[in-house]
């Protein structure tokens, strides 16, 4: 879907700061990050919610959150982790093919699923290596 920004970021019309990808999902950090540490799963074949995933696709981007979770929240030295997918703009969604957020959450900051304001391009590069690194060591 041309008009699809993921879809954009993944077919690489659009950058991103990316930290992992396979056949079947890429992950990547949220240029405008909740928290520091907002990811992003989102799976290469674009489905506009949970509504019409196939089993597959969505076994592989939970499991996926499932391994980085942990990763990703001791890398960001957080207290927690939200994880947040929604479906529909009245549930909040506001790109309209799937995704998961995991969100590292920190005590005494409010959680929250979206950010308001852009990262600084220079952290979210440096982070996103790091998080590369990281899961590469993991995997």
């Amino acid at each position: 879907m041309s008009d699809c920004v993921f879809c954009r970021i993944i077919a690489g019309e659009l950058p991103c700061h990316e930290i992992y990808r396979d056949e079947s999902l890429i992950c990547f950090l949220d240029i405008a990050p909740a928290s520091p540490g907002h990811t992003l799963i989102v799976p290469l074949a674009h489905h506009d919610d949970i509504f019409s995933m196939s089993e597959q696709a969505l076994a592989a981007v939970a499991e996926f959150s499932r391994r980085f979770a942990p990763l990703l929240k001791q890398h960001c030295d957080a207290d927690g982790m939200g994880v947040y997918q929604f479906n529909g703009a009245e549930a909040g969604q506001t790109v309209f093919h799937y995704h998961m957020h995991l969100v590292p959450a920190y005590a005494g900051r409010p959680a929250k699923a979206h950010g308001r304001e852009p990262g600084k391009p220079e952290e979210l590069a440096e982070l996103a290596g790091e998080l590369r690194e990281a899961l590469k060591n993991a995997l």
